[in-house]
Parts: C-alpha cells; structure tokens; sequence
C-alpha cells in the first residue's frame, strides 16, 4: 500500500468517526429533546428518569401530513403506541357504533393513542387521522408493553387514565388554592401565632381557693398547671370545676394537682392548626397546649381560637345553626358553610364528598327555618313532610342553588283538604321567604312548597307521578328530571317513602316512559367537537363559553335518574345511582368508575369555578371558558366529556333510541 492510499483510508476512517459521532450526538439531542417534551405531559411527569429515557431511547418522530391516515382497522395488528408532539389527531369510530368506543374525538398534543388496541395486539377499532400537520412519537409495541411492565406510573396512566389525570389536577387545584387561602390565617397556620401567647399558669401546689380567684380575676375559663420549668403537668377548667370539686366534694383548700385534668396534650410551636383541631376531635379535647422545643410552656390554643381563626369549623357551624334563633343568625351559619367549604376544596376534597358536605350543613340550616317557623303555625296531630327537589333531593348542591321544595301531608279524618292547604302554603311562603335571606334564591320557575301545585297530598303526589308517567309529553319529562329527584327532609319520612315506592312501581311497569326519558335525556350532546376540541357557541349571548351544568354533569343526572328508576334504585344521588345500578345492569366496574370520575371533575370545575368567580353572597354561575383552563384541566375536561358520550351511547342503545 503507497504512502498515498494509506493517508486516503486514514481520512476515510476519520470522517466516518466524525459522521458516527455526529449521529451519535444527533440521537443524544432527540433523546434530550424528547425528554423535555414528555416532562410536561402526564402520565412522563410522574414517571422515574430510567423509564423516560428508555421511552425517549426508543421512540422516533414522525411525520403525518394533513389528511394522512396514521393507523387503523385495515392496518392490521397495531405495531406503535403513539404520542402527539405537534398538530391535531381526529379519532372516527370504523363500522357501527360501540358501547366502549367514540364515534368521532379530536385529540392534540400530549395525547396518545390506540392504548386499548397496542395493549391487546389487535388491530385499531378507529381510525387515526392528521386533521393538520402533525408530528408523533412511534414507540415499538414490543418496548411499550415493556414500559407497561416496569413503569407503575406509566400502567397506571394506562388502565385508569382519567383517574391517573384527575390526581394531578387536585393536587393543582390545591396549589391553586393554597395560594388564595394563605392570605387569611387558616388550618395550616403555625400554632406559635395562634391563641393565647401569655397563659395564665398555677403551680402545682397552689390551693383551689387561689386557683378559682386567680381564673376570676383573669376572666379564664382554664388554667396551666405548670412547674418553675414553665413545663406543664396538667390544665384545670371549668369542667374540672364541677366534676372533680364540686361533685367529688373537694375542700378548696386541696391543692389543684388533686383536680386538675394531668398529662395535658401538648404540641410543638410549628405544628398546625389542622393539628391542633384534630388532636381536639380525636382526643375530646377542648385545649391544647403550645410549646417550644424544650417542651416549655409557650402559648394555649382552645377550641374558641381555632373557631376565631378559621370563622368556620364543622361542629361550630353545626352548633351555630341549632342554636340559631332567628334568621340573621342563619345568615352568618350560611356564610360560614361556604367558608368552610372553600377550606375543603382548597384540602383537596373530592368533588362527591364536597357536594354531599354541602347539601348536609344546609340541610341543617334549611331545617332550622323549618322549626323556626312552625313557631308560628301549627300541625300537632297532621303527619306531613317537607321535600327536597332538584340538587338538594340528590345530596349534590353546589355554591350556586336555589329552592326547590315541597310539602306532601295526610288528611286527618274529618278535616278539610282546602283548609289545611292554606295553612301550609301560609307556613311555606314565610320558610321560602327566609331561606332567600339565608342565601338560598326563590326559584324562578316557582318549584317552591308555597306554590299550590307543590303542596299536595300523599294520594295527589301518587296521581302525579302516575299521570307524568302514563303520558310523558315534554313538560310530563321536564317534571320528571325535577320531581323525581326528591327526599324527605323534614317531618314524616314514611311519606317520602311511600311516594318513591308508588314511583318505582310505576315506572317498572311502563317501560315506554323511561324510553321517553332516554329519548330527552339524548337532546343534549356534550359539547365536544370534530375538528376543535370543544364546542364553544351552544349558548346564545355567551359566546366562547361552556355550560358545565347543562352540557356536563346533567347528561350524567338524567343517565342516572333513568337507570336507577329502570333497576329499582331507591337512592336519589346520582353517584349512588349509577354504582348500583351498574351492579344490577351487569355494567363493567372499570367502566362505571372512569363515568364516575368524569362527573366527579366536572362537579369539582364548577365547584371551582363558583367560588373563584362569585362573588361573597351572590350565586356564581356554571359558565366557563375553556382557553383559561391550564393544559392538564382541558385534557380531563375533554375526557370527561367523553365519558359522558360514552354513558349516552350505552343508554341509546338500551332503549334503542334513534
């Protein structure tokens, strides 16, 4: 070999060492690159750095022009798992219509696509397409179905999605929040700025007649049994006062460590008020004791404190609403349900719990302008009942309600229908009247006890019900998603009962009504479009703007509503009726659960959304723009409102509606 052709293949070796190295550092930058994109989308964010860069190892980018078809039913076996990086994907249900599949979704980046189908080896049952130019991630199915195996998160995100999703919307929506609620002192405040920095304190040995003088003079209810070490051994009350004095007929001249309640619960000066309020709840407890890291005696904390601090507390407003003897009171108890409520949402409580806490405190509070009233009137000897319609009958009130209300009552022999009707129509317009000074509105369509078509008999309940069942014309099923919805919550409950009895019976027997029902329930479409991901001009002088109520959780209502009256499902929540009767419709677990939490998210975003946006005492509205929601929030609106597609479609077919 010359000289010549040995310095050639020496050139030839190096520009191939520079060409390797240059794809070396080509795919080490798309790896990089890919990474940064996964660490914005669910389920990568939460995923650990081996399996996202096993992810971003494997996967390679791919162009798909607009129009193109990505994969499908002819395709074959499907061969990738695909993630969107940029453009628009429009998903089209091939052949007819299934209960577990969409007829037609658009999907855009971060979402990925066919799970099922790449999960089970199978071909696609819909069809993928680029609506616009659009570029994905191709992962191999082979190094899928591993990253199934060795990333939790990942299998996670993948059998429960919508679940995996709403998780992380929380804990946003905590942050959110948190932020909001740090400008007032609330549950997660330090205890060293909260209650009495300068306790009053006895030593051990002082006699009951100087401890009593020394609370008199001080105006305490309590006080710290505490050595020279400032470190407490007990607290005295009043309580200790009567039981273990008075009763135990105590000489006031034994010392106070022979009254005092011992081994006072004590907490450190960076613990919380949360912390204190659950040592309270959990131990019976009425005060705690604050101290430094030495364990000497800093600060007290009562119950009172904490009921200042946050304005609202469970048993206090409770307290407050029992105790209320007038309206103006109530009015503070509602606004403190509210508060309290906010504090919830802010914790991280979960939509159906929340919705059911509500409903419960006011429940009490519409209870006691119930009893408040009957002060001036009079049903000894009547059996009667007050009902509630509507969001309040189903346990799901939101921050924004009115009254929905009614009275049924039984005859007493040898009265007058007529006469006892005026008297409870009298006492129903004063307790409506009052509960709009508690923050509860009449009702615009009138669906209000003091309305003479809602104050009725058991026996005319019954000819009610069975008159909107036997001829469901359009304001017969209008009445039905009202009417239906109904329980006792005050007064004789039997009535209630014996009112849903005759109902199921009814409806059990007449299955063209609940066709009737199925057919209006499918009137309204969740607002999902083809091309853009929501349908935002539905409603007419709101343009840009989503009703989550109308085109949200009400799909879901009425689905639940119809189901439950078709399995003989006596409870009235719409969570409760949909998992009992998917058990008795042999509906899939995993399929009512991803429903439920569609509905669940949607009720947490205009639970959300009211408080935000309402203002103090008035109603907020269920109106949202979905531009203003953050990225993860559109993805589990988007996906919510499949899920009620999805609901749709099961009862379409079930009733075969057109």
């Amino acid at each position: 070999m010359t000289t010549q052709q040995q310095s050639g293949q020496e050139q030839q070796q190096a520009v191939g060492h520079v060409e390797m190295s240059l794809r070396q550092d080509g795919r080490a930058r798309m790896a990089s690159n890919t990474q940064a994109f996964l660490r914005n989308h669910a389920p990568f964010n939460k995923m650990q750095p081996d399996a996202l860069q096993r992810f971003a190892e494997k996967a390679q980018i791919v162009f798909y022009a607009a129009g193109s078809e990505i994969v499908g039913p002819d395709s074959g076996k499907v061969r990738y798992f695909y993630l969107i990086e940029s453009g628009k994907v429009q998903a089209r249900q091939a052949g007819e219509v299934t209960v577990t599949e969409y007829s037609i979704l658009s999907l855009g980046a971060g979402e990925s696509f066919p799970i099922g189908a790449v999960t089970a080896g199978r071909p696609s049952t819909n069809v993928y397409t680029a609506v616009e130019d659009t570029f994905c991630y191709q992962l191999p199915a082979e190094d899928f179905l591993a990253l199934l195996t060795s990333s939790p998160e990942f299998n996670l995100f993948c059998t429960r999605y919508i679940a995996s999703l709403l998780d992380q919307s929380r804990r946003q929506l905590q942050l959110q929040f948190s932020q909001r609620a740090s400008e007032q002192q609330t549950l997660n405040s330090p205890l060293a700025g909260i209650g009495s920095r300068s306790p009053v304190t006895v030593s051990p040995e002082t006699p009951l007649r100087a401890a009593l003088e020394t609370m008199s003079k001080a105006g305490v209810g309590s006080l710290v049994v505490a050595g020279d070490d400032r470190k407490a051994v007990g607290v005295f009350t009043r309580s200790d006062l009567l039981d273990r004095v008075v009763l135990a007929d105590l000489p006031l001249t034994a010392p106070v460590s022979q009254a005092m309640s011992p081994s006072p619960f004590m907490l450190e000066e960076h613990a919380t008020a949360y912390d204190a309020m659950f040592a309270m709840a959990t131990h019976g407890i009425r005060h705690v004791l604050v101290t430094d890291a030495e364990g000497k005696l800093t600060g007290v904390v009562s119950e009172r404190d904490l009921f200042s601090l946050q304005r609202v507390g469970l048993r206090q407003i409770r307290q407050a609403i029992d105790g209320a003897s007038d309206v103006a009171a109530l009015q503070q108890a509602a606004a403190d349900v509210r508060q309290l409520s906010f504090n919830m949402l802010a914790q991280g409580v979960g939509a159906e719990q929340l919705t059911q806490f509500i409903s419960a405190l006011n429940d009490a509070l519409t209870r006691r302008v119930i009893q408040l009233n009957l002060e001036n009137h009079n049903f000894d000897g009547i059996e009667w009942a007050w009902l509630a319609f509507g969001s309040e009958g189903r346990d799901e009130q939101t921050f924004s309600t009115d009254q929905d209300n009614g009275i049924v009552f039984q005859v007493p022999e040898g009265a007058s229908v007529e006469d006892l009707k005026k008297r409870f129509l009298a006492y129903a317009l004063d307790v409506n009247n009052d509960l709009d000074r508690c923050g509860f509105p009449l009702c615009k369509g009138n669906i209000m006890a003091s309305n003479p078509q809602w104050c009725l008999t058991l026996e005319e309940w019954k000819d009610q019900f069975s008159n909107w069942i036997r001829m469901p014309q359009p304001d017969a099923l209008l009445n039905a998603t009202i009417f239906f919805d109904f329980r006792a919550l005050y007064g004789k409950s039997e009535l209630a009962d014996a009112m849903r009895r005759h109902l199921l019976a009814q409806t059990a027997s007449n299955p063209m009504f609940l066709r009737a029902m199925a057919k209006n329930a499918l009137d309204v479409e969740p607002p999902l479009g083809k091309i853009r991901d929501f349908l935002t001009d539905l409603e007419p002088g709101h343009p840009g703007k989503i009703d989550l109520k109308k085109y949200g959780s009400r799909i879901f209502v009425d689905v639940a509503r119809i189901y439950a009256m078709a399995s003989g499902v006596h409870n009235t929540n719409s969570i409760q009726r949909l998992r009992l009767a998917a058990q008795r419709l042999s509906i899939r677990s995993d399929e009512i659960n991803a429903v439920l939490e569609g509905l669940n998210f949607i009720q947490l975003l205009r639970l959300q959304h009211q408080y935000l946006e309402g203002e103090p005492g008035t109603q907020g509205d269920n109106l949202i723009d979905p531009d203003t929601l953050n990225e993860l929030d559109r993805r589990i609106l988007k996906e919510s409102f499949r899920q009620a597609r999805k609901i749709q479609t099961r009862l379409k077919l079930d009733y075969q509606v057109q």
